[in-house]
Order: C-alpha cells, then structure tokens, then sequence
C-alpha cells in the first residue's frame, strides 16, 4: 500500500473549486485515472485547511498521478507497519443504523450512541477493540455534524463523526482488511481511512 499527501494552496483550492465534499472527492478522483473492470482501490481523508491552503490524506494501491495543480508525495508502507498490536488511531465516519420501525438508514447523532456503535462493531468488523482505562473506552467522539453537497444535481447528505482514541488489534487479518480497504460508508466521499500510529504495549487498563 501507498501513504500519499496532496498538498494544496489557497490558489490550487480555488482553483480546483473546493467549496464541499464533492470538490475534494473530484481532485482526489483526478488522481487516479478509471481502469476498466477496475473498481476504486483507494481512500482518503480530508485534513482541512486554513487561510494557506489544505492537505488530504492518502492510502492506495497504486501511485497517484501528478495533479495538474498542487503537490503529491507518496511512499510505500512497509509490511510492518502492520504487524503491531497496539495504536493510536483516527477514523472520520459515516456512522448509520437501520431504524426497525421503517427500515430505513438512518445516521447516528447522539455522543453516548456514537460511542456504544462505534465500541460494539470495531471486534465483530474491524478487527480491533477500544482499550480501556478504568473501564472507560479510550475514545473521544469529535466534529459531528451534517455534510450537504450537490452530486449529478442532486443534494446528497451525510451524517459524520470523527472518533480518536487507542486501540488493539484482536484479529489481524480482519484489521488489515479494515486498513487496506476503509471502514464502513461513504468512502467514495472520505469517509473511512483508519489514520493509525503504533504505540507502546501496555497491560494497563485493558479487558
């Protein structure tokens, strides 16, 4: 796999026209040009930006291209960056459930229901659990809010959160899948790159 960043000016932004979700999701789209019979192997995360300009985070299979505006540096992970037990991490979600009365999807919005999700799937479908501390999931829930965009002329809406905490790995085939191939939905607008550090192995606080 491929860590890459996409370094943009406050001139290449504009330029580019980055005013919503579907601006970052075409200049990151630019990158990696439609193979047929191939479907999308990369993610990204938005980083925002300031007065200067923005960064994006990538993970891919493949190289991005050079972009017309903008800088790209790119390099490959090794294997065993992998094989840890212990990391920090960030994830940006597009935390849903499916409401039973109706059937439909529906987005999560609630702190303590974000953080019961998010702590009750990460095992069963991610391959990593919270630690603890106290019996407290070493996880904080940020930056929740509503994403509106207009996509093919319709206005497309998503619920986000971002969850930051320590995790460890309880089955690591699982959570290389999750690394490799992102979490969850939306991650065609994204949503779902694990952002992860490895960190010490500790007893403390842990099931």
């Amino acid at each position: 796999m491929i860590a890459s960043v996409l370094t943009l000016s406050r001139a290449d932004c504009q330029a580019l026209r980055l005013t919503d979700a579907y601006g970052i999701h075409r200049a990151i789209y630019s990158l990696f040009p439609q193979v047929d019979g191939q479907t999308r192997d990369f993610l990204f995360a938005d980083k925002g930006g300031d007065f200067q300009g923005r960064k994006v985070l990538i993970l891919s299979s493949r190289t991005p291209v050079e972009p017309a505006v903008g800088r790209v540096e790119s390099k490959v992970i090794p294997v065993k960056f992998l094989e840890h037990t212990h990391y920090a991490f960030e994830v940006r979600l597009n935390p849903t459930k499916r409401d039973k009365t109706t059937g439909k999807i529906v987005p999560i919005r609630r702190t303590n229901d974000l953080l019961a999700w998010f702590c009750t799937k990460a095992p069963k479908h991610f391959g990593f659990e919270v630690l603890n501390e106290d019996r407290t999931p070493l996880v904080q829930v940020q930056g929740v809010e509503v994403q509106r965009f207009e996509k093919d002329g319709a206005v497309v809406t998503l619920g986000a959160a971002t969850f930051v905490g320590k995790l460890r790995v309880v089955d690591p085939g699982l959570f290389r899948k999750s690394f490799e191939e992102g979490l969850g939905r939306a991650k065609s607008f994204g949503f779902g790159l694990l952002q992860i550090v490895p960190i010490a192995q500790t007893n403390q606080g842990e099931k």
